[in-house]
């Protein structure tokens, strides 16, 4: 059993809390209202329904707000029964859903072990010139960007096997365009692999708990950048020559054939939807609907009407009512995503942070610059990506709890900047390995802004969906310039580069805070509306 399961059960405590979020006009009859409450309560007024709680620093019981929380849970018991059940419920989600994270390492190893390929002949063998292998990193991200949509869970084992496969292939390319395909149809494919998950766990998850398995989720792609190195650094020592191949194909061959089998038991270990898993129990399967439905994250019918589309004995009249009404919805999400001004500022915001970080795809080739030979340098990797890792997860961790996301994006940045700038005063030894670790921590940074993206744009899901897929998507764009920004004549030093990163991450910190100002002034907003209607409780708040 992995550990990944019991980590995150000793840190998701008080896991009733739930968080609910709707756009809908609070003074609206008949539209769904949205506050707080600990254990979440139904009430009807006026033909308005709503779920009552307590702010976020509110920490009463139930019991205590004078209301009758175990007849809302009698289903399942009563108040306690319903924890434990709620308990039981996460427990098997997270093992089973933990398998995620391994497949993000893989997914980030297979798409970044040209760089370290790069370093035992895979540019000579190829015969790369100028900006060729520059073009090899880009080329990902256009099939990368092209494919970027949420896609349901089965689907996501067969891409994998569909990317190691291609993977594996990478490793008998004899030429720039034999690599320049591989390349390409790499990054088609895995692009159905972070959208999809993040569509999975949001229907999964409460939006509390959604920050912190995005954290952890995320924290594959820093793990994969210290495990891809250090399984490199073994490979291309180790394998030279052997069977007749050079060791940096036997790379390729290596990390393919282990993404393939990872893929082959992720078949068999991730859920579908709380509608549609089998596994779940009948009870377990009622309190995920309704704990998503508490939490303003999931429409029933988005699942059931996927899910009927091809049920069997449906007439052709029928079906095809369902399918209207499917892409009808579906499509009405992806208008209200595409006309919603945040949803673009936030993707422009990630586009300039995402070509800041275009380091980390050069970073063997950065570590190079200390002087080491090959084996070192692909070692010396792993420390930095191993820190961000911790400091990503107590960052994230820490937003979630104080409810709180601008400052855990911009410090973090603040702090690569100093990375940056390191890098730039001096050739020194030290600092310059210092600086790697200070640049590492932008990412700690990056991973709240999907959570912030997710709490910002709640409501209806399809539109969260499409608003996850097109800011991921778009700010690719950002991986595809910064393929360009670390050309090796501006080396070792790499002065012009970090420049850029200076500048773009900067950019990022500003639009952050002006993000942060509108907000801000909506709650405003909410909050006078709540008092001129005297209402004593504190209705949906975005975070800040």
């Amino acid at each position: 059993m992995s550990m990944v399961p019991f980590f995150i059960r000793f840190c998701a405590t008080d896991t009733c809390r739930m968080y609910i979020f709707s756009f809908a006009d609070a003074g609206a009859p008949g539209v769904l209202k949205l506050q707080a409450s600990r254990s979440p309560r139904l009430f009807f007024h006026n033909s308005t329904m709503s779920f009552p709680r307590p702010s976020l620093e509110e920490k009463k019981e139930p019991a205590a707000a004078g209301v009758n929380v175990e007849e809302y849970d009698a289903e399942f018991g009563g108040y306690e029964e319903r924890r434990r059940l709620e308990r039981k419920l996460l427990w098997k989600l997270d093992c089973r859903l933990s398998i995620m994270l391994v497949i993000y390492i893989l997914n980030y190893v297979d798409r970044n072990n040209a760089a370290a390929a790069r370093l035992r002949g895979f540019s000579s063998d190829l015969h790369l010139k100028g900006e060729e292998f520059d073009t090899l990193l880009s080329i990902l991200y256009v099939g990368y960007i092209l494919m970027q949509i949420p896609s349901p869970s089965v689907y996501l084992p067969f891409c994998m096997i569909i990317w190691g496969t291609i993977s594996i292939l990478t490793g008998i390319t004899k030429n720039f365009i034999g690599a320049l395909l591989t390349r390409f149809f790499l990054g088609f494919v895995e692009a159905a692999f972070f959208p999809g998950a993040l569509f999975l766990l949001s229907k999964w998850y409460t939006r509390e708990e959604l920050g912190l398995r995005i954290s952890i989720l995320y924290i594959g792609n820093l793990a994969s950048g210290a495990f891809g190195t250090l399984i490199a650094s073994g490979i291309l020592d180790g394998m030279q020559g052997k069977l007749g191949q050079d060791a940096w194909r036997w790379l390729f061959f290596i990390e393919g054939s282990l993404t393939i089998a990872v893929a082959i038991a992720a078949i068999f270990i991730l859920p579908d939807f709380p509608t549609t898993t089998r596994w779940l129990t009948p009870e377990e399967r009622s309190l995920a609907i309704r704990r998503m439905a508490e939490d303003g994250g999931i429409n029933v019918g988005d699942q059931e009407d996927a899910e009927t589309l091809s049920a069997s004995g449906s007439t052709p009249n029928a079906n095809q009512q369902r399918k209207s009404k499917f892409f009808l919805r579906h499509g009405h999400g992806f208008w209200l995503a595409v006309s919603d001004w945040k949803v673009w500022w936030l993707t422009l915001a990630l586009t300039a942070e995402v070509t800041a970080l275009s380091f980390n795809a050069f970073f063997p080739t950065l570590s190079a610059t200390l002087g080491f030979g090959t084996t070192v340098t692909l070692v010396l990797c792993a420390p930095p990506w191993i820190v961000a890792s911790v400091v990503t997860f107590f960052n994230s961790r820490h937003s979630d709890r104080k409810g709180e996301r601008f400052y855990h994006v911009v410090v973090p940045l603040f702090v690569g900047i100093i990375g940056f700038i390191i890098a730039i005063s001096t050739m020194n030894i030290a600092a310059r390995y210092v600086s790697l670790f200070l640049m590492s921590l932008s990412y700690c940074g990056y991973i709240v802004c999907f959570a912030w993206i997710s709490n910002s744009i709640p409501r209806p899901p399809s539109k969260r969906a499409v608003a996850l897929a097109l800011t991921n998507c778009i700010s690719q764009l950002g991986n595809v310039a910064g393929s360009y920004v670390w050309p090796t004549n501006w080396g070792p030093s790499y002065r012009n580069s970090y420049a850029i990163c200076i500048s773009l991450q900067g950019l990022t910190i500003v639009m952050c805070w002006l993000f942060r100002r509108h907000l801000k002034a909506l709650n405003e907003e909410l909050e006078r509306a709540e008092q001129e209607r005297n209402e004593n409780r504190k209705g949906f708040r975005y975070l800040l």
